[in-house]
């Protein structure tokens, strides 16, 4: 069972508008995730860093969800984050993509599902949230 962080709805995040996710990561953490999307059936970014999940360590994996139906996984190998240790995220919602930025390190996402905004926001697993901020 994955512990349920809080859910967000009805966030309004248009292009143009960022999120940042600031949080603890369990000392014993092996994934956790951050969802973003439209509701939680239409996920324009299913961020996963994990530790040790799923046969993967020390990877980002991120997906997008219409419904029941998964994209196709795309990696990070870049890995700033450490078990017990504090994160800070921001996702950057532009036209045809999403911007990660973590500490040094950078990437885009595809807006597959063509999103014009992002309401939806949850976090799951080995991270507790304690804030969240939006411009």
């Amino acid at each position: 069972h994955v512990p349920q962080g809080p859910v967000c709805t009805n966030l309004g995040l248009k292009p143009g508008q960022r999120l940042t996710v600031k949080g603890k990561i369990a000392p014993n953490a092996k994934s956790f995730v951050m969802n973003l999307g439209k509701d939680a059936t239409l996920l324009g970014l299913h961020f996963n860093p994990r530790f040790d999940a799923h046969g993967d360590v020390n990877t980002i994996v991120c997906n997008s969800k219409k419904v029941e139906e998964w994209g196709a996984e795309h990696r990070e190998t870049v890995f700033p984050f450490q078990k017990g240790g504090t994160a800070e995220i921001t996702f950057s919602v532009n036209q045809n993509d999403v911007t990660v930025h973590l500490p040094g390190h950078q990437f885009t996402f595809p807006n597959r599902l063509n999103l014009s905004v992002f309401d939806y926001f949850d976090t799951q697993g080995d991270f507790t949230l304690q804030s969240l901020s939006w411009e």
